[in-house]
């Protein structure tokens, strides 16, 4: 069987790297704060922005407006993000941050970045720099040729069709 074991490893310590550091924020700087890692980046992507259409925190966060939709359901029950509508398109909804959800920020992004510099401790900072561009290249590979290999992929075998959670019922 022809594979490629350094792909194999590099993509597999990738995933596993992801898992490890997302379990250590999970449970160390974002516990304090009850925030689940997704919903973290959501409020950090508003926080960047102060007030950002709904689809741009999607893509920004790396989730689906369907998660997203659940996301701010929790974050407005809470009081920590604010939704409006664009006021130039009525389809299209903003966020913003409350000032609870900015305190909150302004208090935990400090312990969130040092348990980033706790994570990437075992490197230099040259080390650190220099994965953190190796990881940026291959993020931009795949942004940039992921769609043509996906869709040169379905063209010699199509994909079934997605299954959701809900079952056709026959009657």
């Amino acid at each position: 069987m022809p594979i490629s074991r350094e792909a194999l490893v590099a993509v597999s310590n990738l995933h596993r790297a992801a898992a490890a550091v997302r379990q250590h924020l999970e449970n160390s700087a974002l516990r304090v704060a009850a925030l689940t890692w997704s919903a973290f980046v959501v409020l950090w992507v508003v926080w960047i922005w102060e007030e950002i259409e709904t689809r741009h925190v999607a893509a920004e966060a790396g989730i689906s407006k369907g998660t997203l939709t659940g996301i701010i359901k929790t974050l407005e029950s809470r009081g920590l993000v604010r939704r409006r509508q664009h006021p130039d398109d009525g389809r299209l909804a903003l966020l913003r941050l409350t000032p609870e959800g900015l305190a909150l920020m302004e208090r935990l992004f400090p312990a969130f970045n040092e348990e980033e510099a706790f994570v990437v401790e075992a490197l230099d900072g040259e080390e650190s720099a220099r994965l953190a561009d190796t990881l940026r290249r291959i993020v931009t590979h795949l942004e940039e040729h992921g769609e043509d290999r996906r869709a040169h992929l379905r063209a010699k075998t199509p994909l079934p069709p997605r299954r959701g959670g809900r079952r056709r019922t026959t009657t």
